[in-house]
């Protein structure tokens, strides 16, 4: 596979890592278009890629990945726009510029829209996409490679559940991380020093995921097994309860999908 890649910030990169390392593209198979030069000189020397600040030097490629701010989409469009070739399939995971709107913009109706998440920085990420029809079985296949070896994936045959995933597993990054940072500060407030306090609440974390993802119970039973009648964890929990961490998880997943949808409204008004 030949691969192109716009946009070599947090999420550009680890598709260019994740794809040279699980050997789907050879180095010289991938051209990444970054308008700081600095930026770009790095990615090309740590992974002997090819490279331009123009968009319209990479697009000679199999997939064309849109890894740009969605506010920066309108412009790269008017720059790429027709020069597209008809086979190429172009994957953005760029939140909120919905399908209808890249194969408009871009003239182009081979297109797959995603939201992967930051953890595919090391091979952990979670990606949901959706394909429209002009996505051949063969590219399908190599889009969902792409995505495996960030991580893990999922295809959708609706993209309204994009929108739902960038609330949820798109933006739950920070959610998880603002969680760790919180455990974190109560550790170093009952007298943990912190180094010792972030060592405790990151295995914790990891551990109670990997405890969930490998054992096949559902996390309220396994939440179940660590709570006593009357114990510590039943004091903790009640506390949670009380402070309205339930309400709070929802209300911040529903704000980022509907930011989602609102990004896309907004791009439709323009």
């Amino acid at each position: 596979m030949r691969l192109s890649v716009i946009g070599g910030g947090a999420m550009g990169e680890p598709v260019i890592k994740a794809a040279i390392e699980r050997k789907l593209c050879a180095p010289g198979d991938v051209a990444l278009a970054e308008q700081v030069k600095p930026r770009l000189d790095a990615l090309k020397k740590t992974y002997g890629i090819n490279g331009s600040t123009r968009a319209d030097d990479v697009l000679d490629c199999d997939a064309l990945l849109l890894a740009v701010k969605p506010q920066d989409f309108d412009k790269l469009a008017a720059s790429i726009k027709g020069k597209l070739r008809a086979e190429t399939t172009v994957v953005s995971i760029m939140a909120g510029v919905t399908v209808e709107r890249l194969t408009r913009s871009l003239a182009h109706k081979a297109v797959v829209r995603a939201i992967p998440n930051t953890p595919a920085q090391i091979g952990e990420g979670m990606t949901l996409w959706t394909a429209t029809s002009d996505v051949g079985e063969a590219a399908q296949s190599e889009v969902a490679a792409l995505f495996d070896a960030m991580g893990r994936q999922a295809y959708v045959t609706e993209e309204r559940y994009i929108d739902m995933a960038t609330g949820v597993s798109g933006s739950g990054p920070g959610f998880v991380l603002l969680f760790i940072e919180a455990m974190i500060d109560a550790a170093v407030y009952v007298g943990f020093s912190k180094e010792l306090a972030t060592e405790m609440v990151l295995q914790t974390v990891i551990g109670s995921a990997r405890l969930a993802q490998e054992s096949g119970k559902h996390p309220a039973e396994l939440r179940a097994m660590v709570t006593s009648p009357g114990g510590t964890t039943a004091e903790g929990l009640r506390a949670l309860e009380d402070g309205g961490l339930r309400s709070a998880v929802l209300d911040a997943i529903d704000a980022a999908y509907n930011k989602s949808v609102a990004l896309g409204g907004a791009a439709k008004q323009k």
